[in-house]
Order: C-alpha cells, then sequence, then structure tokens
C-alpha cells in the first residue's frame, strides 16, 4: 500500500448545484446557494485526483480578489500571472486576479473548515500588511471549460487600506495592483474566472 499522502478536498454533488438553481457565469445571490452547498449533509471530500476528471462534483474554491481605492477614488486590484508550478496545469501562464485553493480534509476538523481553507490557502499564498475588509460577493461556475466544469468559485472581495499585499510564493509572477481600466482593456490573457469577475463586478469602476 502507498504510504504518500491523497490531498483529500471538499466537494459537493454538482446534482445539488443544478437543484439550487443553476448558472453559467456569475451570481451574486449567495443565500440560495451556500448553506446548502456547506452543509455537512452534502459536501464530502475525496480525492483531487478523481475529482478533476469527475464533473459529477463540484470542487468549492473560495477565490479571494484584493481591491484598493486611492484617495483619488481609482480602484485597483491585485494582480499576478500563474507559474508552471502552481496546482492548477490548465490555468498555467494565466493572469488572474483570484486568490485561493481547495478546501482540505485537513481543515475539516475545525468549526468552520471552509473559513480555515480559506484562510490557510491565503496565508501560504500572500503576505497581508494592510488591515482590510472582507465580504463574500457571489458565486462563479463556468461549464464552458474543462476545469471550470469540476469546480465552483465562492467569490470574496477583500478591501484593503493600502496596496500592500505581497507574493510569498514565486509562482505568483508579475504581482501587483492595476488599475481595473487597464484590467478591462485587455482581458484575453486572464483565466476565465478572472475574466467572469472582472465583467460582472467592476465595470462600472471605470
Amino acid at each position: 500500500m502507498s504510504s504518500v499522502h491523497t490531498e483529500r478536498v471538499l466537494v459537493v454533488p454538482t446534482a445539488l448545484f443544478q437543484r439550487l438553481g443553476y448558472f453559467q457565469g456569475f451570481t451574486r445571490d449567495t443565500e440560495r446557494y451556500l448553506d446548502q452547498l456547506l452543509s455537512p449533509e452534502h459536501a464530502s471530500y475525496r480525492p483531487r485526483s478523481e475529482m478533476e476528471e469527475d464533473a459529477s462534483f463540484k470542487q468549492l474554491i473560495p477565490y479571494v480578489i484584493f481591491r484598493y481605492t486611492d484617495t483619488d477614488g481609482q480602484v485597483s486590484l491585485f494582480r499576478y500571472t500563474r507559474g508552471t508550478g502552481m496546482g492548477e496545469s490548465r490555468l498555467h501562464r494565466k493572469r488572474s486576479i483570484g486568490i485561493g485553493g481547495h478546501i482540505s480534509s485537513d481543515d475539516a476538523g475545525e468549526e468552520n473548515p471552509y473559513q480555515e481553507g480559506m484562510r490557510r490557502e491565503l496565508d501560504e499564498e500572500v503576505a497581508i500588511a494592510t488591515p482590510y475588509q472582507s465580504r463574500c460577493v457571489g458565486l462563479i461556475n463556468d461549464d464552458e471549460t474543462e476545469v471550470g466544469k469540476v469546480h465552483l468559485g465562492v467569490v470574496h472581495i477583500y478591501d484593503v487600506e493600502s496596496p500592500d499585499v505581497q507574493p510569498r510564493e514565486t509562482e505568483i509572477a508579475e504581482a501587483g495592483f492595476v488599475p481595473i481600466g487597464e484590467l478591462l482593456a485587455d482581458l484575453d490573457g486572464f483565466e476565465s474566472w478572472s475574466r467572469i469577475c472582472l465583467e460582472a463586478l467592476f465595470v462600472q469602476f471605470v
């Protein structure tokens, strides 16, 4: 028997997501979904390697967007390029505005596994040296891409007091805050979740 640790990640049945109300793209209606999706009655931890190929389950992914508004009212978002060493090979070299990752069975012993998993992923990937306010603003579903078919994103915005967010990993490359207008003017290089969020949440700031 292999002693290699098998990562087990939090998933929910795709049928539950469809029953709650299927959508493609972005929804702000978090109340409709989150209580049911995060309920122990429906959520389970399954081997990640299997879940990446099994569209009958959705892996729940917290997706954190850092937003900074300067004294002139200009809004910028933390943007980076995914390196080839980051977990999801199908997203390598894509630009992104979202930090996050899988909720692991290692988080399951905590009072709130989802929140603990999000905190752990943020601590691993970035250093946040500024006060911030956070809120959950919506969900992303993208069944038009292979990686999107097996994931469901929960979008959080962190409004930071200063643009002092730095990557902890070399695989988070070309990182920094960029004005929203510049991001919207060059959407092609972004992963699909970032494009969906930019168009759904930030067009009005241009």
